[in-house]
């Protein structure tokens, strides 16, 4: 059986959350949003590809920065409206530099922040 992204439940923008989890720690390094099309360039390049509100246009994550997610393996959650993307990240998955994008916590009703940049 052949999986087509067009069965996934997207959102009324045509859009689909995914988040970024480092295949081998587990690690959670980011969410995204996904377009269908970007779902089908992620699983025939194997290079995890989201759709960037802001630009209008397909993201090739690492192909500015050179920090590539390469996908490891793509899940669906129970509900068809969200996405898992196992990957193997080279360098810094946030453009601040940050290992991950969720180095802020609340602690103590304060926002801290947690990680740095890497160098």
């Amino acid at each position: 059986m052949s999986f087509d992204p067009a069965s996934l439940s997207y959102n009324d923008a045509g859009l689909i959350p995914c988040i970024a989890q480092e295949a081998e720690t587990g690690e959670v390094l980011m969410m995204a949003w996904m377009n269908a099309d970007a779902v089908r360039r992620t699983l025939e390049t194997g290079r995890v590809t989201y759709w960037s509100r802001s630009r209008a246009a397909f993201w090739v994550k690492g192909e500015t920065s050179g920090h590539l997610q390469h996908l490891v393996e793509l899940r669906i959650d129970c509900d068809s409206d969200c996405l898992l993307a196992l990957v193997r990240q080279e360098g810094p998955a946030c453009h601040t530099g940050r290992r991950s994008c969720f180095y802020t916590a609340v602690r103590d009703g304060e926002a801290v922040e947690i990680a740095t940049p890497e160098a």
